[in-house]
C-alpha cells in the first residue's frame, strides 16, 4: 500500500498520506482537524513535481492536485454531492451479488442492465489521480470501494485509530470476514500510520497477520495502529483489530520510505 492523499478544501490536506519527500521539498505538518479530517498545512510542491526521472514511484504529489483545484476555484468535493450515495449503492450491489442465486431470467436481465450502465459509466472514467477517492475524505475509506469502509477517529505521530465494518461482500465463510479482506484493511491503515508518522511516501515491504478470533461481519470494529520504531528508510509498525474487548486480529508491518523516482 502506498501513501499520498489529500482532503477537500482549506489548506492542502491529506487523509491517507503526505506529499513525497524530495530534496528541496519542505515537509508538511499533518494533523487531524476538528472536522475529523487529516490536514496538511503546506501546499508547496517545488521539486516534487513528477517528471520522467523523478516521479516518486509514479505517485503524483497530491499537494499539486489540491493547489491546481484551488487556483482554478474548483469544488474540492470531486464527484459531486451525490458521489457518496453512489458508492453506497455500489456497495449494496456488491453485498447482494455476494450471496445471490439468480434465476436465468434475472441473470440475463441483470447482465443487460449492467452492460448499459457500464457503457454510461465508461464516459466518466478518469485517470488515477483525478479520481474522487484521492480527495473525498468526507466519505468512509475516501469512497474507495476496493477498501472495507472505515472512518478515522484520530491520527497523529503516535498512531491511528479507526472504526471499520466488514460487510456481506467481505464474507469469508460462516459469517466471518475473509482473511484477505482483513489484510486489505490493515495494509491501508498501516500505510496511513506510516505516512502520518514519517511525512513521506511508503510502500509495504512485509505484512504479517495473526488471526486471534472470528472477525464478524456488519459490526463496528476498532483498529489501532502505531509505529514501533524506524531504522533508516524502514518503518516497523503494529496494529490490532478489536470487536469490543475481544481481539480479532493483529498485524506487524514493515514499510519502506521510497527514494526519489523509486517505483
Amino acid at each position: 500500500m502506498i501513501g499520498t492523499q489529500p482532503n477537500r478544501g482549506g489548506p492542502a490536506a491529506v487523509s491517507h498520506v503526505t506529499s513525497a519527500r524530495r530534496s528541496g521539498t519542505p515537509d508538511a505538518n499533518i494533523q487531524l482537524g476538528s472536522d475529523n479530517v487529516l490536514h496538511m498545512d503546506n501546499t508547496q510542491v517545488g521539486n516534487s513535481l513528477p517528471d520522467a526521472e523523478h516521479h516518486e514511484g509514479g505517485f503524483r504529489p497530491v499537494a499539486e492536485l489540491i493547489q491546481q483545484r484551488k487556483e482554478a476555484k474548483l469544488d474540492q468535493t470531486i464527484g459531486g454531492p451525490h458521489y457518496g450515495e453512489l458508492i453506497e449503492q455500489v456497495r449494496e450491489l456488491m453485498d447482494r451479488v455476494r450471496l445471490i442465486n439468480p434465476s436465468d431470467e434475472l441473470a440475463k436481465d441483470t447482465i443487460a442492465t449492467l452492460e448499459q450502465l457500464n457503457a454510461r459509466l465508461d464516459a466518466a472514467v478518469v485517470d488515477e489521480w483525478s479520481a474522487p477517492s484521492w480527495t473525498r475524505t468526507d466519505l468512509p475509506s475516501r469512497g474507495n470501494i476496493t477498501l472495507p469502509p472505515y472512518t478515522v477517529d484520530s491520527a497523529d505521530v503516535d498512531g491511528v485509530t479507526a472504526k471499520l465494518t466488514f460487510r456481506t461482500f467481505h464474507l469469508g465463510g460462516n459469517s466471518a470476514a475473509h482473511g484477505g479482506q482483513i489484510g486489505v484493511a490493515f495494509d491501508d491503515i498501516l500505510g496511513m500510520t506510516a505516512a502520518v508518522h514519517t511525512k513521506a511516501v511508503t510502500r509495504t515491504a512485509s505484512l504479517t497477520i495473526d488471526y486471534r478470533s472470528i472477525t464478524p461481519l456488519n459490526r463496528e470494529l476498532t483498529i489501532r495502529a502505531w509505529v514501533e520504531r524506524t531504522d533508516g528508510r524502514k518503518v516497523y509498525l503494529r496494529a490490532t483489530m478489536h470487536d469490543g474487548e475481544r481481539l480479532c486480529a493483529e498485524a506487524n508491518g514493515l514499510f519502506i520510505l521510497l527514494k526519489p523516482g523509486q517505483p
